[in-house]
């Protein structure tokens, strides 16, 4: 079944086909086809974009980046790397895109303004053209036309001046002091190369343009053969019946009827400067363009053009003077109204569209939108205990209540009572608190038994292996530590996470404490075992250094990037996940020892300044 719009152009085709048939006078019925096939592309065009921008508006998810923001990888770039970087943030400018290459065909009407009168419509032009986009606003297009067109002049003319136009023509049918009337036929081939300048694409309030303006100028060649038509078959014309007004397109119809369709007279070259070993019928030509253009889709897109082609040259039309005294002041010059089809060639999983459709503020505009999306950094800390809100898990923490670094109040004995509402901060495992946090030991144990039984303990653990803790002990919850990045150097923020290690480990001489190190995913995983196993290790050297705890009493085990604490690779997601968490160690816990690999990370400590961490808010 036919939708409307073919319909439609099935109807303006037959009714086109059927003019090419019917008119029979030479004269008119190209002209008036041309002008028939003019109105069918264009009302066809106009119905098939139609359909193209509902289409749109009901797929736009689909086909976005036609219509809205392109989609545009790196391999889609002159540079991949550039383009990379900039997504990254690390380059201000992305790179230019690949873009395709325009092929198109076109039609129209051409005519000349010179010294001969030409009816409108005088003729036709068809061509093709190439076109590519230089940068968002430049072009360059190269063409290829084929033209046709006459012209009457309905004055009659003295043969003494038509002599001095073309001096090799014999006008002696017509006698001494002849007269006739002026007329040409020229067909021409031309190229040109042009550099257009378009305006359309440069949007502030919306993603892209559906119409582009443009103007252009070139310099290019004309190739034209010029004919008259002065004698039927050798002899003068009998203009003697020829009446009516002059300059009236009547007069110029009646003039047409008696001409044979014959132009045998040719132009001649009488100004004696050849082009390029010519006979002066080839010359140069500068071309303006004036045009404007509708994208009908992702591959096409229709343009209605206006073309002047100006040149130093007064014979086009097969005529220069205007008595035997003096040549007309102004050149012949060209004008070609027409029609454009084209079509935008390649892959487009490697190019993207011709970069005078795309808009060039699309990615500042992606990247503000994309700004303004992200949520803002508050550094508020309602209840004051040093985390902000952003990151505080207890963000209602009593005032003057130390705090870990998630913001929860501490309990560093676990008997549920925290440590600023705890009389005992360190009551011993196992035995129940009071109200205020004191554990109730049995009165039968003195403090000498005590000793005794954890003396006898101790001296049963086997070693290095780890055992399970005395009652309570392994159930302390044991702070982790963070580090620079590809550093293994003890942070001074953390010195009190380790000393609360080293308190626990004093409390508890049976407990074993296993060292865990890791890392963020950058680098190769045989560089982040080792730097994750240095991590470790530093953190265990620092407290065996500071606080005379047993290197025995450790267990280093690594990770490398194989357990992350958060999902991501921003550059706070990283910094959570370059960490050390300590643990009483487990049934499974040992010493991994250093994995093989070169050396890696840095110990080395920024000196000169205070350096802060941003990490924390500050």
């Amino acid at each position: 079944m036919h939708n409307p719009s073919s319909l439609v152009c099935d109807i303006l085709n037959l009714f086109h086909s059927f003019t090419q048939r019917n008119f029979k006078k030479k004269d008119t019925s190209m002209t008036r086809t041309l002008l028939l096939g003019f109105i069918s592309m264009l009302l066809c065009a106009n119905i098939f974009a139609q359909e193209v921008e509902e289409t749109v508006e009901e797929t736009v998810e689909d086909i976005k980046d036609t219509w809205r923001t392109p989609n545009i990888t790196d391999e889609m770039t002159v540079s991949s790397d550039q383009n990379k970087q900039w997504r990254m943030g690390e380059e201000k400018f992305s790179a230019k895109p690949k873009n395709a290459l325009e092929l198109g065909i076109h039609l129209g009407h051409f005519h000349i303004n010179g010294d001969v009168v030409s009816d409108l419509p005088s003729g036709f032009g068809i061509g093709l053209h190439l076109r590519k986009a230089i940068n968002y606003f430049f072009s360059w297009r190269l063409e290829a036309m084929y033209s046709k067109t006459s012209g009457l002049d309905d004055r009659l003319q003295s043969t003494n001046v038509l002599r001095l136009d073309n001096s090799g023509i014999d006008f002696s049918p017509y006698g001494a002091n002849g007269r006739t009337y002026r007329n040409f036929n020229a067909t021409n081939i031309s190229g040109d190369l042009s550099v257009l300048f378009n305006f359309g694409n440069l949007l502030f309030h919306k993603h892209r343009n559906k119409w582009n303006g443009y103007v252009g100028l070139g310099l290019g060649l004309v190739s034209a053969n010029v004919k008259m038509n002065y004698f039927n078959d050798g002899e003068a014309y009998d203009w003697s019946t020829v009446s009516g007004q002059e300059n009236s397109r009547a007069k110029r119809s009646e003039i047409k009827s008696l001409l044979d369709s014959s132009y045998e007279s040719e132009f001649e070259n009488d100004r004696g400067v050849p082009f390029l070993n010519d006979n002066g019928k080839l010359f140069p030509t500068f071309v303006g363009t004036l045009g404007i253009s509708r994208k009908l889709g992702k591959r096409f897109n229709l343009s209605l053009e206006h073309q002047i082609f100006a040149q130093d040259y007064d014979q086009w039309d097969g005529h220069e003077y205007r008595t035997t005294f003096d040549q007309t002041n102004d050149s012949d010059i060209g004008h070609y109204t027409n029609f454009r089809f084209a079509f935008n060639l390649g892959n487009f999983d490697k190019v993207t569209e011709p970069l005078y459709w795309m808009n060039p503020l699309d990615g500042t505009m992606n990247d503000i939108a994309n700004l303004k999306k992200r949520p803002q950094l508050d550094l508020d800390d309602t209840d004051g205990d040093g985390i902000i809100d952003m990151l505080d898990q207890e963000p209602n923490t009593a005032n003057g209540c130390p705090v870990d670094t998630r913001g929860v109040t501490l309990d560093s004995d676990g008997d549920g009572l925290a440590d600023c509402k705890d009389a005992e901060i360190y009551s011993p495992p196992g035995y129940p608190v009071d109200g205020k946090g004191i554990a109730q030991v049995p009165a039968a144990i003195t403090t000498d038994d005590v000793n005794n039984i954890v003396d006898t303990k101790i001296s049963a653990i086997p070693r290095p292996a780890p055992v399970a803790a005395r009652a309570g002990c392994s159930e302390w919850f044991l702070p982790m530590i963070h580090f620079d990045n590809d550093k293994y150097t003890i942070k001074s923020e953390f010195y009190g996470q380790l000393h609360h290690v080293a308190e626990v480990m004093t409390m508890c001489p049976e407990v074993c404490v296993t060292a865990h190190g890791h890392t963020d995913p950058r680098n190769s995983n045989d560089y982040n075992n080792v730097l994750s196993y240095n991590r470790a290790n530093g953190a265990v050297d620092y407290m065996v250094s500071k606080y005379g705890i047993d290197r025995s009493r450790f267990r280093i085990m690594y990770g490398g990037e194989d357990s992350p604490l958060v999902s991501g690779n921003s550059s706070s997601q990283n910094y959570m996940n370059r960490r050390v968490e300590f643990r009483v160690c487990k049934g499974g816990d040992s010493d991994m020892g250093r994995p093989a690999g070169a050396s890696a990370g840095s110990a080395v400590k920024t000196g000169g300044y205070f350096n802060g961490n941003k990490n924390s808010g500050y």
